[in-house]
């Protein structure tokens, strides 16, 4: 059964840009979700809407941007969905840990196609997914495992992490190569996409918490280090690895994400805020969040646009920038 909602609430706000910019470069807008969906991940589509997961109520949803309605589709007793991604197929991709499986829901007609993990494979706490170059879905489990899913032929192989459990944020570069990063083992791992092998690699500051990685064009990973507070980046090409600290007194970097533009952005639970950092000079822009305690766990962007599940007050949230 479906459920539709219209958002009670739309919340717009200009800023002012810095010295030399035009004026309203950027600008912030809020849309409110039905009470109780705390949506933790959150994935533009193709088509304009914005898919995220309802993780309390275990359903997918989807905004129309447009209008500030939603829409709720169930995805089965005991679904607790956590991420959520849009596959090459233009299908959203939901790793549900409730379910212990990878989701499929088919945009056109809202078919539920689920694919569990392994019997023996209870418990994985599943996190995030991540398509590499050959469309394989890999997928991470804080419980201690990573993993795989064939769309084509439905196979689930799940492995073993090095270290144990936290497995947490995932992601694939331009050259389809896929790495993850561990939140409980405070690191980042290189996945062979041929042999299911993960290779550690060890961050400079020990015990960062690494708890979402994303790619930017050139290849390398860009880290949010949520016990440290800090932003991390690692290039595969020399081995090197930067760090830099989030202003502010207390910061707790979540989510991370890259837009078309080679710009970092990252979410600070500490200052309630969203961070837009400049890799050619090392500094950062912060951004307020309109409502307090939003909670922003998750970043996704299609141009122009970064999205934000805000699963302290059920909203989601969208900057655009010129």
């Amino acid at each position: 059964m479906k459920r539709w909602y219209l958002s009670a609430a739309l919340i717009v706000l200009a800023f002012s840009a810095a010295a030399g910019e035009p004026e309203k470069e950027f600008s912030i807008r809020e849309f409110s979700v039905p009470a109780g969906s705390h949506p933790h991940d959150v994935a533009p589509a193709p088509d304009g809407s914005v898919w995220y997961t309802a993780q309390s109520s275990g359903e997918l949803g989807r905004l129309d941007p447009a209008t500030g309605s939603t829409r709720h589709i169930p995805l089965g007793r005991g679904s607790r969905p956590h991420g959520v991604i849009v596959g090459p197929d233009g299908a959203p991709w939901i790793t549900d840990s409730g379910l212990n499986a990878v989701v499929r829901v088919d945009p056109a007609d809202g078919k539920v196609s689920t694919f569990p993990l392994p019997k023996n494979r209870r418990g994985a706490d599943l996190n995030t997914a991540a398509f590499d170059g050959r469309g394989i879905l890999w997928f991470t489990g804080q419980g201690g495992v990573y993993g795989r899913l064939d769309p084509r032929t439905g196979r689930v192989d799940v492995f073993d992490a090095p270290g144990g459990r936290g497995p947490y944020g995932i992601a694939s570069t331009p050259d389809g190569n896929i790495y993850y990063v561990s939140l409980a083992g405070s690191h980042l791992a290189r996945v062979d996409t041929a042999t299911g092998t993960a290779t550690v690699i060890r961050p400079p500051t020990s015990g960062q918490g690494a708890r979402r990685v994303w790619s930017d064009s050139k290849g390398r990973l860009w880290i949010s280090e949520w016990n440290a507070g800090q932003l991390a980046m690692y290039d595969p090409g020399d081995g090197k690895w930067r760090e830099w600290r989030l202003p502010g007194e207390s910061p707790r970097a979540y989510a991370v994400y890259v837009d078309e533009t080679d710009r970092i952005w990252v979410t600070d639970f500490g200052a309630n805020a969203l961070l837009r950092f400049e890799p050619e000079s090392g500094s950062f822009r912060t951004f307020a969040l309109p409502s307090e305690g939003a909670r922003i766990r998750q970043l996704l962007g299609r141009k122009g646009e970064v999205w934000g599940a805000e699963s302290g007050v059920d909203k989601l949230v969208v900057i655009r920038f010129r």
